[in-house]
């Protein structure tokens, strides 16, 4: 989720008794300490920090690994150097991955839990293998807990991959769509607006650090069409470090808050859930809502 997945957001989540998890990426050591420390001071709840690709600043993952329970990576290798760091600073090391063969060397760097991302997941896609049989090949072969991800956004989803062996699970583009959420009004409508296969991977958001290794993202075709029907250069503007920036076409920040322009044609990370996604309610009531329905019980 990026930007999009907001302090208010991640705080909201653990209040409702899930885990909230915020970005690292590009925020400094001393920056990250004083945002975790407000974060904390707010809830008694879970909250983690995810770091991406290969450019981890250690500092910052050892300022999250005393600050927050979970401390989480993606987009690069498991490195045990980096889960002995984790376990250092007292919190628990979870690794995101795309492959059996990537989950079986995160549980071998001693983390604690494993997300196993199926194709179904908005946002950056790892592997290509959908999420049941990738979920059951991992759960056949590892004795870490395994959360799943793609494809999840309604209480159905949720309890069939508990019912499959799942520990839990790991949702985005449902929580895109909450009241708290740092994403645009017309992104949150967009997402409530989409149907049956309404998203695609693609390579035309490809202006980030995750791009710059693999240009592969699930995003709302509708994004997508509206980039293609764009004649300018810029898509917009955004606020981004207390300073607004230039949006180039193909930019890979989702729409937030701060957006102006053509926030359509604007990276709208979305997965295949968005087909039982219908409204936007508060975290509150869709955890409720989740953890209340009647195949829960």
């Amino acid at each position: 989720m990026g930007s999009v997945s907001t302090p208010d957001l991640a705080v909201a989540v653990a209040e409702a008794g899930g885990a909230g998890m915020i970005t690292a990426l590009g925020i400094p050591a001393g920056d990250l300490d004083g945002l975790l420390a407000d974060m904390t001071e707010r809830t008694n709840g879970v909250l983690g920090a995810n770091f991406l690709t290969d450019q981890v600043d250690r500092d910052a993952v050892a300022v999250a690994a005393a600050r927050v329970r979970i401390v989480d990576f993606f987009w690069v290798n498991p490195d045990p150097s980096l889960v002995e760091l984790v376990h250092g600073g007292g919190a628990l090391a979870c690794w995101q991955v795309g492959s059996l063969e990537e989950a079986l060397a995160a549980a071998d760097a001693g983390c604690d839990l494993v997300v196993v991302q199926g194709t179904e997941a908005g946002g950056h896609v790892r592997g290509s293998t959908a999420l049941r049989p990738l979920l059951d090949s991992v759960l056949s072969r590892t004795e870490v807990p395994v959360l799943a991800a793609g494809g999840i956004g309604d209480a159905a989803g949720f309890r069939s991959v508990l019912d499959a062996g799942a520990a839990g699970v790991r949702v985005g583009t449902r929580f895109v769509a909450a009241a708290e959420s740092g994403a645009h009004s017309a992104y949150k409508l967009a997402v409530v607006q989409a149907g049956e296969a309404s998203t695609e991977i693609t390579d035309a958001f490809a202006v980030c650090p995750l791009c710059a290794t693999v240009p592969r993202a699930r995003v709302l075709r509708s994004a997508i069409d509206a980039l293609h029907a764009l004649p300018d250069a810029q898509v917009g503007e955004t606020l981004l470090g207390g300073q607004r920036i230039p949006l180039e076409r193909g930019h890979g920040l989702p729409p937030g808050v701060a957006a102006t322009g053509h926030v359509e044609a604007m990276a709208m990370y979305a997965g295949e859930s968005v087909a039982a996604i219908h409204s936007v309610e508060s975290v509150d009531d869709i955890i409720r809502s989740w953890c209340a329905n009647p195949t829960l019980e």
